[in-house]
C-alpha cells in the first residue's frame, strides 16, 4: 500500500468538500438541473477541485514542512559537516515525508549500531578491570605473606629471610611487567607510540631473536628452525624493533605452550607489497571458541597454566597493536592437538 503524502491528502480532502459543496448545493436548491446548466456547474465543480486542491496541499506542505525541518536540521548536525547543512537542508522537496522518513530510519540504525557498539565496550570494560585486579591480587597478596613471615621472625632464619626475599622479588617484577606492558597498551591505542620505519632484512631479525630465545626453547626440548633455506634480501619497512616485540612474543609463545620435543617454526611468504611471516607450532592447540579473543587484554585460554608459566598476559594484545600500528593484519589458526600458526604482514620494499 503506498504512503499517504500531503499531495494525496490534499486531493482527496479537495474532492470530498466539492463533493460536499455538490451535495449542500442541491439539497438547498431543491431543484431538477436542466441540461444546458451541466456544462456550467461540471466546470465550476472541476475548478473547485482544482483550487482546493491547491490550497490545500500548500497549506499541508507548509505545516508538515515547518515541523518536520526541525527533526530534519537535528538529524543532519549530526551527519554532515557545517559547509553542507545549508545546502542539504535547502534542498527538501517532493516526498517530504518520505525523505525525513529515510533520515530517520538511517539515523536510528546508526545508533543503534552506537549503542550496541558501547554496550559492548562497557562489557570489555568491566572485564578488564576485573582482570587488572584480579592479575595485580595474586603478586600482591604473595609479597604481604612473605612480608608478614618475615616480620614475625622470620627475617633471623637464615632458611626463610633469603628464598622469601627471593620470590617477593618475583612478585614485584611480574607487577612491574603488568604495569610496563598496560602503559605500552596504552601508548599504542592513543598513537603516542608510532612505529619509527626503517628498512631492515626480517630473516635477519628472526635469527637474533631465535637465537636469544635459544635457551628456553632448550629448556623444553623444543627446535627452533626455519621452513626453508632463505636468504637476507627479504627487506621490510618496519619499526624493528617493535617487530623484535612482536617476533619476541610470538616465539616464546610457541616455546611455552608447546610440546616438549617439539618445534617451532618461522616461514615467509612474499605477497606482491608485503611479506608474510608465519610462526607455526605442533603444540596442543587451541580451540576454536577461544581464537577470536586470543588477542584481548588478559584473556588466557588456559588460566591455570598460563599464570605457571609467567607473564602479564598482555603479550598477544601488545603484538596485536604494533602490527596494526603499521597499518598490517594478523592472523590465528589453529586445531587442539595439531599445532597453532601467527601470521602477520609487513610491508616489502
Amino acid at each position: 500500500m503506498s504512503e499517504t503524502t500531503p499531495k494525496r491528502l490534499a486531493l482527496i480532502l479537495a474532492i470530498l468538500l466539492s463533493l460536499m459543496a455538490a451535495v449542500i448545493f442541491v439539497v438547498f436548491e431543491g431543484i431538477v438541473i436542466k441540461k444546458y446548466y451541466w456544462l456550467l456547474i461540471s466546470g465550476t465543480f472541476i475548478l473547485l477541485i482544482i483550487l482546493q486542491y491547491m490550497i490545500l496541499r500548500y497549506s499541508l506542505e507548509r505545516f508538515i514542512y515547518d515541523r518536520i525541518k526541525l527533526v530534519y536540521k537535528a538529524i543532519h548536525k549530526q551527519k554532515l559537516n557545517k559547509d553542507d547543512k545549508k545546502g542539504q537542508i535547502a534542498s527538501i522537496h517532493g516526498d517530504i515525508i518520505g525523505k525525513v522518513n529515510e533520515e530517520v530510519e538511517s539515523w536510528a540504525k546508526d545508533r543503534k549500531e552506537e549503542i550496541d557498539e558501547l554496550k559492548k565496550m562497557e562489557v570489555y570494560r568491566r572485564e578488564f578491570l576485573g582482570n587488572v585486579s584480579h592479575e595485580l591480587k595474586t603478586p600482591l597478596f604473595n609479597l604481604q605473606g612473605f612480608v608478614l613471615t618475615l616480620m614475625d621472625g622470620g627475617i633471623h632464619d637464615p632458611k626463610i629471610n633469603l628464598d622469601f626475599l627471593g620470590k617477593s622479588q618475583k612478585n614485584i617484577e611480574r607487577m612491574i611487567t603488568i604495569v610496563e606492558d598496560l602503559e605500552v597498551i596504552s601508548r599504542l591505542e592513543t598513537g603516542e607510540a608510532t612505529p619509527q620505519l626503517s628498512n631492515f632484512p626480517i630473516t635477519v631479525l628472526v635469527r637474533e631473536v631465535m637465537e636469544f630465545l635459544e635457551p628456553k626453547a632448550t629448556e623444553r626440548n623444543i627446535k627452533l628452525l626455519f621452513a626453508a633455506e632463505y636468504n637476507d634480501t627479504m627487506i621490510v619497512r618496519a619499526d624493528k624493533e617493535k617487530i623484535r616485540t612482536v617476533l619476541t612474543n610470538l616465539i616464546l609463545n610457541s616455546i611455552k605452550y608447546g610440546n616438549i620435543g617439539g618445534r617451532t617454526k618461522i616461514s615467509f611468504y612474499d605477497m606482491d607489497e608485503n611479506y608474510l611471516i608465519e610462526i607455526s607450532d605442533n603444540g596442543v592447540g587451541i580451540e576454536e571458541q577461544h581464537i577470536s579473543r586470543l588477542f584481548e587484554r588478559f584473556y588466557r585460554v588456559d588460566k591455570h597454566r598460563s599464570r605457571a608459566e609467567g607473564g602479564s598476559g598482555l603479550g598477544l594484545a601488545i603484538v596485536k597493536h604494533i602490527i596494526e600500528a603499521h597499518d598490517q593484519t594478523i592472523n590465528v589458526r589453529s586445531a587442539p592437538g595439531i599445532g597453532s600458526t601467527f601470521s602477520f604482514t609487513l610491508k616489502k620494499v
